[in-house]
């Protein structure tokens, strides 16, 4: 059975449409969640229509954001439909950042081919772009389950993921874990391996479970984080201040394929730094213990001496012009080769680190000094 939930443009309220039932949606919405903002109406775990048939308890609700990826959700869902898990015990929540017929014919496709062998799977449009936060917490507050499992729609879930996740909750832990596996082929390029960092990363919401009501403490993501940045640390965080009981499940795999790239993506990536300077407003300490114990000096540094060389040119002063810009070529340089070191040396590669390294320092320095003013904190 189909069943879409949809979000009206300023996200304070919802409707449900489950094959026509809108009235029993929202009576039930008024029983269950009176108060809690922006949620959604709990929907039947059964199809009322059959009285045969007997409810039966949730256990977990998977919440996966997507937009615009049509092609590698459908490959997510396929991996979470076979899962060894009782499918009447789960449901996949699938919430669309910025709706597409596309993404929504895939999830309808899913829906029907599962619909009463499988888990049953919701559709809920988020009219965004408001980036992957504000579409995990329309997901988490959709669902029915006491336990949310989070993950993303470029993911392919191991056939025991939701098995040993579940598993691994008891009375006293309240957040798991998993492992991210993020397999390579030869030798890495820079983007690629600074993607795989995600496999040590301490806690990432491609790969976590958390029980709802710890959630619903929390108020869930902050959506101030726009982008897929930053807004998993956040929670990291908040969850160690609320002294959250966090468990690690090696056993709990989500394989994560790293997706190809165009030329140049770290220049795109750079924009994202903006959101450090919130997270380290939020959470100052944390951020030096565990993002980055020092500001980039590095990036300072070598824009500093770009500046000096450009005044001293037009000042017509050679002396320090020349002394800026070897420093500037210097830093630089230094940036590129340690950016090559273990990564591929074939000539594209090392044209886009020549390239991308004089850019990155200048357009890091810029976006660093947006986030401090659009979040009021001082930040280096």
């Amino acid at each position: 059975m189909t069943k879409i939930l949809a979000f009206n443009r300023d996200r304070r309220g919802i409707s449900a449409d489950s094959e026509g039932k809108q009235a029993d949606a929202d009576r039930s919405a008024r029983q269950h969640h009176s108060g809690v903002p922006r949620s959604a109406p709990p929907l039947s775990s059964v199809d009322s229509s059959d009285t045969r048939k007997t409810p039966v308890e949730l256990a977990v609700s998977i919440v996966v954001p997507t937009r615009g990826r049509p092609q590698l959700l459908s490959r997510c869902i396929a991996s979470l439909v076979l899962q060894r898990f009782d499918p009447e015990r789960f449901e996949i929540i699938i919430v669309d950042d910025g709706p597409s017929d596309d993404t929504r014919e895939v999830a309808s496709g899913w829906a029907a081919h599962t619909a009463g062998s499988g888990p049953q799977i919701t559709y809920i449009p988020s009219m965004g772009p408001f980036g992957p936060a504000a579409a995990r917490n329309h997901g988490w507050r959709a669902a029915r389950a006491p336990i949310i499992a989070f993950t993303d729609d470029d993911t392919i879930a191991r056939s025991d993921w939701l098995k040993n996740g579940v598993r691994a909750f008891n009375e006293d832990v309240q957040v798991v874990c998993g492992r991210i596996v993020m397999p390579l082929n030869g030798t890495p390029t820079d983007y690629e391996l600074d993607a795989k960092n995600l496999e040590t990363a301490e806690f990432v919401t491609a790969n976590c479970f958390c029980r709802k009501h710890v959630l619903e403490d929390l108020g869930g993501f902050d959506e101030r984080f726009r982008f897929a940045w930053r807004e998993d640390s956040d929670l990291h965080f908040r969850l160690l201040d609320y002294r959250a009981n966090i468990r690690r499940e090696p056993t709990a795999v989500m394989m994560h394929p790293i997706r190809p790239a165009g030329w140049g993506v770290s220049l795109s990536q750079v924009k994202k730094v903006q959101f450090d300077a919130l997270l380290y407003k939020k959470h100052p300490t944390l951020y030096r213990r565990k993002i980055r114990p020092k500001p980039r000096w590095d990036f300072y540094l070598t824009v500093a001496a770009l500046m000096v060389f450009v005044v001293a040119l037009l000042a017509q002063s050679a002396g320090v012009a020349l002394v800026a810009g070897l420093a500037w070529l210097f830093m630089t340089g230094r940036f590129c080769v340690r950016r090559l070191w273990n990564t591929s040396k074939s000539p594209k590669h090392i044209a886009e680190m020549i390239v991308t390294s004089i850019l990155i320092p200048p357009l890091a320095v810029f976006w660093r000094a947006v986030g401090a003013f659009k979040f009021r904190v001082g930040f280096l």
